[in-house]
């Protein structure tokens, strides 16, 4: 009789343990499964919303006096003859080594104009890119499309008694109000947007930019090189990581992916622990069986084979309905788990490879006492039991 025979007999003849056995290890590996495919495509999901999601590297004037509040960004006491950036001097920034990580790079020129006699902040921006950055943004009328349209912050169109249709005097030149945006709590409200064009010919900077948002935010960026690759094209204007933002972004991936580690890793233990459990229960119960085989010949290495055969079978079976449970439950629950409605779930080969792998190693690694303490087994203690 060949030993892969007597495995398989021996799971047949003990459905309800090993039945147990497979639906203790099933649930481990499901739950490990469901944690890190849920996590890998939380992280996914959130490093796609920040890659769409605000400005990480600043890029302003090489000036001491530079000092006016923006978007919580400190800029106030401008002096608006200063040196400022060439815009054309922007496209070397889509030149640098990892360009590909840059989303979105929005120019910005400020400067302070009157409108119905009160002193505001005029900011001409690229509105394209700027909706990029800012997809929070939600606006009451329409987005400027034309040179002589504008957007209102939600405090100045409230304070001046503006709304979408109406029109205003600009530094002597007719402008329409498109839009007036939604409250966002921040500088935004207070201010005037204007198509970045516009805006230079108005304050006479024509050419000129007061400052740069840069997008450059995914998972595993290298947000300091790219600093770095900037300054270098850029040498007159000082460049720098808003670190508050990346290292928040940043610590929040890595916490998803400590959590599920951290439960993976109490599951592991838990499995295994069913596993010993289960295969010790099983050997001492078969004492006088262990007896006969080493009876009639069978040497210690043939127990030990019957044994972790057996429990390689079982674990094989585990790791291969527990990943298919596992992917199951993170397609489930994902759409609770992240505000995306169109999160994807992540198919990893890795994971289902690394769960089945893991399945036999915990199933192996369990049970190798068992089978050790089989296999010392003196036969003639054991066919006493006879």
């Amino acid at each position: 009789m060949k030993l892969h025979t007597i495995s398989l007999n021996n799971l047949r003849r003990r459905k309800a343990k090993m039945a147990f056995l497979t639906i203790g290890l099933l649930v481990g590996i499901a739950t490990i499964v469901t944690l890190v495919t849920l996590t890998e495509s939380m992280s996914n999901d959130i490093a796609h919303k920040m890659d769409e999601f605000g400005a990480n590297i600043l890029i302003t004037p090489k000036s001491e006096d530079l000092s006016m509040t923006y978007g919580g960004i400190s800029l106030g006491r401008v002096s608006f003859d200063q040196k400022e950036i060439h815009e054309a001097d922007l496209a070397k920034v889509r030149e640098i080594k990892n360009s590909r990580n840059i989303l979105s790079v929005s120019p910005k020129v400020l400067g302070g104009v009157k409108l119905q006699e009160k002193d505001v902040l005029l900011v001409g921006v690229n509105f394209a890119e700027e909706l990029k950055m800012k997809q929070w943004w939600r606006i009451f009328g329409d987005t400027p499309a034309g040179d002589d349209e504008i957007l209102l912050g939600s405090t100045t169109a409230d304070t001046l008694h503006l709304s979408p249709g109406d029109t205003v005097d600009v530094a002597g030149r007719r402008l329409k109000v498109a839009g007036v945006l939604e409250q966002t709590g921040s500088q935004d409200d207070s201010l005037v947007f204007a198509p970045l064009k516009r805006a230079q010919q108005l304050l006479g900077k024509e050419g000129r930019i007061t400052l740069v948002e840069v997008a450059a935010l995914c998972a595993g960026c290298p947000i300091g090189d790219m600093v770095v690759q900037i300054a270098e094209k850029l040498p007159d204007a000082k460049v720098s990581a808003i670190q508050q933002v990346v290292e928040s972004r940043l610590k929040t991936l890595d916490q998803f992916k400590r959590f599920s580690y951290g439960v993976a890793g109490v599951v592991f233990f838990i499995g295994s622990l069913i596993v010993f459990v289960t295969m010790m229960g099983s050997v001492n119960e078969r004492t006088t069986e262990i007896g006969v085989f080493r009876a009639i010949g069978f040497r210690k290495s043939h127990i030990m084979r019957i044994i972790l055969l057996e429990a390689a079978l079982v674990s094989l079976l585990a790791g291969l309905l527990g990943y298919a449970t596992g992917m199951g439950a993170a397609k489930l629950a994902l759409p609770f788990m992240t505000e995306s409605k169109n999160a994807a779930l992540v198919w990893d080969t890795l994971v289902a490879s690394g769960s089945i792998g893991l399945a036999v190693a915990v199933g192996l690694l369990a049970s190798l006492y068992p089978a050790l303490h089989a296999s010392r087994m003196d036969p003639t203690e054991a066919l006493r039991a006879l």
